[in-house]
């Protein structure tokens, strides 16, 4: 629908009376969200040629990563195929161009739009045009600008990109949160030589295991449309499933992403000697099937069971575990998640009146009522009566576990 056929627009300026400006006011949320949805289908339309058409699958088809590359040449989907370090290295041998690379992962961007629902902001003509600039240094000078020449890399929606919006899911910021500059790891990359090409879903405030807003709805799983795909750098992942993009900048602020390094732990190599026992030898795996804060579905538990009793049958022993404060970790890290008691999202939201999607409105606080924190309360939230790892170690020596 485009914001000339909302029925919130359709208003006549002969008839501007108290009530239809009441009515306006109370819908300017989703004028304003199809307004940039609109936005967004603009950037895409010169690009229309790259969609799937008459080719689209029916809304019945889950599995949809072997159409996103249905439009690209054998070639284009060459550089798809290999990693992010292949790729940089093809380009800096010359073997392709970054314009020819650049187009190959636009057509997939656009066709993965189509399927999940995964990018927000589309700068395909600036990406277009950063190539051709590359390729012709490239050529004048017979040297890479950087490691990453050439190489498209998508950015997750909150991260800045100079000149382009920053909604980061809310409707009351888009439009209103166009970057001045680029964020830290934007600048970096483009010195490197990447090519930002496209902006990624996230959901409203960042704060949802599913990647759902009022401005653009929700992102789909390409391996099961019928799913979520997960948050908040829900729109990373859909893109990278689809093989739209080989290199992607997500955040995590729970532990959705792996990682290889963090500054707040000891560099201890991993102890392999569990793994390196001698046939003979048992391990002591504690089992459990519901943690006091969620239960796993019912096949779940099923194959639980069917582990639990191939390890027994392999000759292990297995204790029942009982885990620790589950919930309690979960309130304190909802506690840590919303130190003003939830006020500046409340304060965003009621800017237009737009409601909270459900995955958010379940944890955030009435701000009315929480409290907010001071430095003492945080450092003390920080520091439970009895530490995390000590309680760790303290139930596996109760339980005599390994695993």
């Amino acid at each position: 629908m485009t914001v000339s056929e909302h029925p919130s627009t359709l208003i006549s300026s002969e008839h501007h009376n108290d009530s239809n400006n009441s009515k306006l006011a109370k819908n300017t949320w989703k004028v304003t969200a199809a307004l940039k949805r609109d936005d967004r289908a603009n950037r895409l339309k010169p690009y229309a040629h790259w969609g799937l058409a008459e080719l689209a699958p029916p809304s019945s088809q889950k599995n949809i990563t072997s159409l996103v590359h249905t439009r690209l040449t054998d070639r284009e989907r060459s550089f798809l195929a290999i990693d992010a370090t292949d790729l940089a290295q093809r380009l800096a041998s010359r073997d392709c161009t970054a314009l020819e690379v650049t187009t190959a992962f636009c057509k997939a961007a656009y066709v993965a739009q189509e399927l999940t629902n995964c990018l927000t902001e589309v700068m395909f003509d600036q990406a277009l045009a950063r190539a051709r600039e590359l390729d012709t240094h490239i050529s004048a000078t017979g040297k890479v600008v950087g490691p990453l020449h050439g190489v498209p890399v998508s950015i997750k929606n909150h991260i800045a990109v100079k000149a382009e919006d920053t909604a980061t899911g809310f409707v009351a910021w888009a439009g209103r949160k166009i970057a001045e500059e680029d964020a830290t790891i934007v600048q970096i990359l483009r010195q490197a030589g990447a090519i930002i090409y496209v902006k990624t879903t996230n959901p409203q405030a960042l704060f949802a295991l599913k990647t759902r807003s009022n401005i653009y709805g929700s992102t789909s799983n390409p391996y099961n449309r019928e799913l979520g795909c997960g948050g908040s750098s829900g729109g990373e992942g859909a893109l990278i499933a689809s093989r739209g993009s080989l290199l992607g900048v997500g955040t995590d602020i729970g532990g959705s992403i792996p990682w290889s390094f963090d500054f707040g732990t000891l560099s201890v190599p991993w102890n392999s000697s569990v793994t390196q026992r001698k046939e003979g030898n048992k391990l002591v795996i504690g089992f459990f099937t519901n943690d006091g804060v969620v239960a796993p579905h019912p096949p779940i538990i099923e194959r639980l069971h069917k582990t639990q009793d191939a390890l027994i049958a392999a000759g292990h022993e297995v204790v029942d575990w009982v885990p620790m404060d589950h919930m309690q970790a979960f309130k304190l890290i909802a506690e840590l998640f919303f130190l003003d008691g939830g006020e500046a999202i409340h304060a965003v939201l009621a800017e237009l009146g737009e409601p909270a999607i459900p995955p958010l409105a379940r944890h955030l606080p009435d701000s009315k009522e929480a409290d907010t924190h001071t430095l003492a309360k945080i450092l003390g939230s920080q520091r439970p009566t009895q530490p995390v790892p000590s309680m760790c170690i303290e139930t596996l020596e109760q339980h005599r576990t390994a695993v």
